[in-house]
């Protein structure tokens, strides 16, 4: 199992990262990347802690981990300069909260987050076939989220990322010890989206590479 979307006591999940990787591990997790939310009140707090978190915990691991962040309902006229400061900071995963049809994100967030350049953007929503296509052409990644909510619009955003030659990669969003998912769920979940067993095995693929380049 591979999961590119996770939160700790950085932001709002309920598990150190120590014990999140512990759980991670013992549940047959290959990699986990740490994606807190921040905004320009949190990021310097958040990176510098996720990256601090994984340098001290890594030797202790087979597991790969990965520190990052997740922008989180910035306005998007801001989303650039915060993945910029991200990555400035150490952030080696940066992911943004799409338009979710879960909560009340601001329209315009899905291309400004792309045009950004960021690597993720956490489940999408009703994503435009026009932003699946600049997606594709930024080499950004949409997500296949495990999330109750974000998960409402997984079969949309598979069927635009096909359509649109985007990439996919999964992500649990895992906030506490239930949502941490085994890979046959996962893989469930994909398939459940309207995924073939070739487009589930080339979701996971694509998120190895994250941890690969590292």
């Amino acid at each position: 199992m591979i999961d590119l979307h996770s939160h700790t006591l950085f932001s709002d999940g309920c598990l150190l990262p120590a014990e999140l990787a512990r759980r991670a591990e013992a549940a047959g997790y290959a990699a986990l990347a740490f994606t807190d939310h921040a905004d320009s009140s949190r990021m310097e707090f958040v990176v510098n802690g996720l990256v601090k978190a994984v340098r001290d915990l890594q030797p202790f691991f087979k597991m790969r981990l990965l520190p990052g962040v997740e922008i989180t309902h910035c306005p998007p006229g801001q989303i650039a300069d915060m993945v910029s400061l991200a990555r400035k900071l150490g952030a080696q995963i940066v992911l943004c909260h799409g338009e979710t049809l879960a909560e009340p994100v601001k329209s315009g967030t899905n291309n400004a987050a792309i045009s950004a350049g960021v690597n993720v953007l956490a489940h999408p929503g009703l994503i435009t076939p026009e932003d699946a296509a600049l997606a594709a052409q930024k080499g950004v990644c949409l997500e296949i989220s495990a999330r109750s909510g974000h998960s409402l619009s997984n079969g949309h955003v598979a069927a635009a990322a096909l359509a649109a030659g985007a990439s996919l990669v999964f992500g649990t969003d895992t906030h506490s010890p239930e949502n941490i998912c085994p890979r046959l769920k996962a893989e469930a979940i994909a398939r459940g989206a309207g995924l073939s067993a070739k487009h589930v095995q080339a979701l996971f693929e694509r998120a190895w590479q994250f941890f690969k380049a590292t």
